[in-house]
């Protein structure tokens, strides 16, 4: 909480911080990939803590795209170092937007994601339970901010939510990085992006028919 307000505070007294996070903010919702390594790199031996502090920027502010900066954090320090970084940004993003909802419930998510938004998160939970979390992670194209938010007003645990996220986010926070460290290799990696995200969608396929199987076994075990 105290690091939130700190933040809230250096946003509205600070107009240096103010035109920092308005020209991060630019830059991802154009999700200009080039931009955001020229931004970061700027930062030298800060970078990393800046990229850091993007990633629970774009967590909150959802839905700025989360790639652009896991991409440019590749780019700028090679896939390993930039995989850790973008790895554990978005693990403090989601444990922050996950203490947001436990703190002050539900009318606070529906004002930061939207109704709409949080009745189609509630069904996910409601049809996978305890597995929503690891299965929204692992499909590239579901947002994931919303599930973290609807995850803190359920009884999930902290460990169990962290459990399911830094598992759930692995796979592509790699195959991102791999990329972004490679990214200048024009129609070669054009074609590298779309072979790894099929990748992603059909691993995430499969692991989501196994995971309703389960539940179909665990809740015919439940009636016996």
């Amino acid at each position: 909480m105290g690091f939130i307000l700190v933040m809230v505070m250096a946003y509205l007294f600070i107009p240096a911080v103010q035109n920092e996070i308005k020209t991060a903010t630019k830059i991802l919702a154009n999700a200009d990939i080039k931009g955001m390594k020229e931004y970061l790199a700027g930062f030298g031996i800060w970078g990393p803590i800046v990229s850091m502090g993007l990633m629970i920027l774009q967590a909150l502010a959802a839905p700025l795209p989360a790639f652009v900066i896991t991409f440019a954090n590749a780019w700028i320090w090679g896939w390993a170092f930039g995989a850790v970084i973008s790895w554990t940004g978005a693990m403090i993003g989601a444990t922050i937007c996950f203490y947001l909802a436990k703190w002050f419930g539900r009318p606070l998510v529906e004002k930061m994601v939207g109704g709409k938004t949080l009745e189609l998160t509630d069904k996910f939970f409601d049809r996978y339970g305890k597995y929503t979390v690891i299965i929204a992670r692992l499909i590239p194209v579901v947002p994931f901010d919303p599930i973290s938010y609807a995850a803190g007003l359920t009884n999930m645990s902290l460990r169990s939510f962290l459990i399911a996220t830094g598992v759930g986010q692995l796979p592509a926070t790699i195959v991102y990085s791999y990329l972004g460290e490679n990214i200048s290799s024009g129609a070669k990696y054009g074609f590298m992006v779309f072979s790894a995200v099929l990748a992603l969608l059909i691993l995430s396929m499969i692991l989501k028919k196994r995971m309703e199987n389960r539940l179909l076994t665990e809740g015919e075990s439940s009636e016996l």
